[in-house]
C-alpha cells in the first residue's frame, strides 16, 4: 500500500512518517507531523523542495520556543534544520549565524568576539530563524537593529538574499514570504570589551530569570505589546493581562504563569487545545476590560483535534 512517504522525493537526511511533534516544542504538546524531514546539509534540502510537488505544504519548525502545534499535528511536511544549519562564525564586527543556532549562542560567541549590540539576543528563546521571522527581540533591541542580511531557500530550491529592507521589518512582524526557508544571517555589531558585553548578558539573563517562568513548559511572551518599543505610554501586553482578572487563570491543563502574566504554561498534561483556548480567554478579558484586542506573540500552528464522537468516524482515521 502506498503511504505518504512514498510521495515524497529521495534524500540523504532522514525521513519520518507520523511523528509526534510535542517532544520538539517547549509547550510539550502538539500531534504529529505527516512527514518530519530532517536535512542532512542545505544542497540535501534545496534538492528536496526542488523535486517535492509543489501542492505539498511545508512548515518549519526551530526550537518550537514561541509556538503551539494544535494536537491534530501538521499537514505535509515539517522540516526541522540540524547541526549543519547551527554554525557561528565572526570575522570583524560582522557575525554569521546558521538558522538553527540558538539565539542565546550567538550572542555569546559576539561577545566573545568583542562584537557588541547581540546581546539581547540572550534573552530570546529560539533560533536564527526564527528571530528573522518574527523580528525577535528584547529590552528595548530588536533583530533588525543588527541584521545585514539573510539568505534562504524558496520553494523551488533556489538560494535567495534578502538584505534588511527587503524584510520590511516592523514590531514583531516581518514581510518575507512564508515560503522561504532562512539558511542563514549576517549580523553587525560595535566594538566593545569581550568581558564588558559578558556582564552585560549575564545581566540580562539575571533579569530574566527573575520577572519570567523559564524553567516551566511555556512559549515565551504570548503576545505582542500593543504598542512598538519606544511609543509615548506604551501599553503592555501584561499589565493589560492583569489588569483584567486572568493573573494566575486555568483552562484544564493551561494557566497564566502567575510570575509573568504574558506567559502561558502547561503545568501539568495540557493539550495545545487547553492553552490555545486559555489564550483567547485572556484575549477575551482583556477586549472586555480595556478595549485593547490583543495581538498572538505566539504562532499557532496546524490543525485542530478531531472529536471522534462529534465527526462520527475514528480520528486516526481522519
Amino acid at each position: 500500500m502506498s503511504t505518504f512517504l512514498d510521495r515524497l522525493p529521495p534524500v540523504r537526511g532522514t525521513l519520518l512518517a507520523d511523528e509526534v511533534l510535542a517532544p520538539f516544542t517547549w509547550f510539550r504538546v502538539g500531534g504529529a507531523a505527516d512527514a518530519l524531514f530532517l536535512p542532512k546539509d542545505e544542497a540535501d534540502l534545496a534538492e528536496f523542495l526542488n523535486k517535492l510537488d509543489p501542492i505539498i505544504a511545508v512548515t518549519v519548525l526551530g526550537a518550537a520556543s514561541n509556538v503551539i502545534v494544535r494536537d491534530g499535528g501538521i499537514a505535509g511536511v515539517v522540516v526541522r534544520l540540524g547541526p549543519s544549519f547551527g554554525k557561528v562564525a565572526t570575522d570583524g564586527l560582522r557575525v554569521t549565524a546558521g538558522a538553527a543556532a540558538l539565539d542565546a549562542r550567538v550572542s555569546v560567541a559576539a561577545a566573545n568576539a568583542g562584537i557588541a549590540g547581540l546581546e539581547f539576543f540572550s534573552g530570546v528563546p529560539g533560533t536564527i530563524g526564527g528571530a528573522l521571522r518574527m523580528n525577535a527581540g528584547c529590552y528595548g533591541r530588536e533583530t533588525k537593529d543588527v541584521l545585514i542580511e539573510a539568505h534562504a531557500l524558496d520553494r523551488q530550491g533556489r538560494r535567495v538574499t534578502l538584505k534588511n529592507a527587503d524584510f520590511h521589518f516592523s514590531y514583531r512582524h516581518t514581510e518575507a514570504s512564508e515560503d522561504l526557508i532562512f539558511i542563514e544571517a549576517l549580523f553587525e555589531g560595535t566594538q566593545d570589551e569581550p568581558v564588558a558585553i559578558l556582564e552585560r548578558i549575564e545581566a540580562l539573563k539575571a533579569r530574566r530569570e527573575t520577572t519570567q517562568p523559564i524553567r516551566e513548559k511555556t512559549g515565551g511572551s504570548t503576545f505582542a505589546n500593543p504598542d512598538p518599543p519606544g511609543a509615548p505610554n506604551q501599553r503592555s501586553s501584561w499589565k493589560l493581562v492583569d489588569e483584567a482578572g486572568m493573573r494566575g487563570a486555568r483552562r484544564g491543563g493551561a494557566q497564566v504563569s502567575e510570575l509573568h502574566c504574558n506567559f502561558l504554561l502547561n503545568v501539568g498534561d495540557a493539550t495545545a487545545a487547553d492553552i490555545e483556548g486559555l489564550g483567547e480567554d485572556v484575549r477575551a478579558a482583556v477586549k472586555a476590560k480595556s478595549g485593547v484586542e490583543l495581538r498572538w506573540e505566539i504562532k499557532r500552528i496546524g490543525r485542530p483535534a478531531v472529536d471522534a464522537t462529534t465527526e462520527g468516524y475514528l480520528a486516526k482515521d481522519a
